[in-house]
């Protein structure tokens, strides 16, 4: 992950990729778009990953999952990252931008000691796919911008 131009910053691709990790959800969960939408409100609220305002509906949903959409809450895509990496489906990203959406949010999701812990956390089937994500995920960490 050579960073050399600031589109290509870690940040930058976790931004791209927020839309494509809600998208994996709106793709593999089981439901039409506004049934997704309150489980992915519902549970944000009980797992306190995230307190939405309101339960977007599926319209919302979809405009979310759409690169050229509205960017989705980071409570959305957090949440979605909690699911997904639970589905027996064991979903996997589709890029580089997605796989470093899914790192960030998986940071965001729980308190590691240490990489190490945060890589062993993840399911087997995600330790290789989001090994390079993870470890800038980690550097971005420590630099203090997921405050």
């Amino acid at each position: 992950m050579n960073e050399t131009m600031p589109q290509d910053s870690f940040y930058a691709k976790v931004r791209r990729g927020l839309p494509a990790l809600v998208a994996q959800w709106l793709t593999l969960g089981q439901g039409d778009a506004d049934r997704l939408a309150l489980l992915l409100a519902e549970t944000a609220r009980v797992t306190r990953i995230g307190l939405p305002e309101t339960t977007p509906g599926g319209d919302t949903l979809v405009d979310w999952s759409r690169p050229e959409g509205e960017e989705p809450p980071l409570w959305a895509a957090r949440t979605a990252t909690f699911l997904l990496v639970q589905m027996p489906a064991r979903p996997l990203p589709a890029s580089d931008d997605e796989a470093c959406a899914w790192a960030y949010c998986w940071l965001r999701n729980r308190d590691f000691e240490d990489l190490a812990a945060a890589e062993q956390a993840l399911p087997e089937h995600l330790r290789e796919p989001l090994a390079a994500a993870l470890r800038a995920a980690w550097t971005d960490l420590k630099g203090l911008r997921l405050v």
